[in-house]
């Protein structure tokens, strides 16, 4: 028994030089764009870090588990499965913006195909499939009214501006008072013992970076 374990421990190879330089390759292909969608197109905006942080390490974990489970019949079920934990769990310490879901699911699936693509695609139609990602994410960014719209819960103390026809009046006094860049408000619970009102602002943040409190939906009691 002993022997025998020896023996097919002694006959497989150490490395095998064409698996790994293709390992290499492909993973150097989905970290360079990957790395290129964060830092170029999601983290100027955003400024989070934590993302950053989260989004290569899921790329990286979600490429070698798919590349070097290939053989096993998991395929994409196996990684969509993951996807769906992640979005089930959500890492339990705060909800996940809407932004950064989509990324997180276009990382996956960036990692999934270039995991997966080396067995039916060549390297070139692997590449360009990449570059459509890559291209598809500028033009939605770029895109005025497919760019991503912030929101923030404002505790709005001009209750006399909640009236229909003041509604202009009341986005040019939030402006000003907040200098977003508001682009429409829904009204929601009215106090009228304490002449306040519930606002969802949501405004353009091309020069205001969201935070993670932007959509706080409670406000605390004073005694909490």
């Amino acid at each position: 028994m002993f022997e025998e374990i020896t023996e097919t421990m002694v006959e497989t190879p150490l490395i095998s030089g064409v698996g790994f330089m293709s390992l290499l390759m492909y993973f150097i292909l989905n970290t360079a764009f990957v790395f290129g969608i964060i830092r170029c197109l999601y983290y100027p905006k955003s400024k989070r870090r934590d993302y950053f942080f989260t989004f290569m390490l899921i790329s990286i974990s979600i490429f070698l588990m798919i590349y070097l489970l290939g053989s096993v019949k998991l395929k994409v079920g196996f990684a969509l499965g993951l996807f769906a934990i992640f979005g089930i769990i959500r890492y339990r310490t705060e909800s996940m913006p809407v932004r950064e879901m989509t990324y997180l699911f276009v990382i996956i699936a960036i990692s999934v195909i270039n995991a997966l693509g080396h067995e039916q695609l060549t390297f070139l139609e692997l590449l360009g499939t990449n570059l459509l990602f890559v291209l598809s994410i500028v033009v939605c960014e770029s895109t005025k009214w497919m760019r991503h719209v912030a929101c923030k819960l404002v505790l709005y103390d001009r209750i006399d501006l909640v009236h229909p026809d003041k509604r202009e009046e009341m986005i040019a006094d939030l402006k000003a008072r907040t200098g977003l860049d508001i682009v429409r408000i829904e009204v929601g619970h009215i106090d009228f013992l304490r002449d306040v009102v519930m606002l969802k602002v949501h405004y353009d943040p091309h020069t205001i970076r969201p935070n993670t409190v932007d959509t706080l939906i409670k406000f605390p009691k004073p005694n909490e």
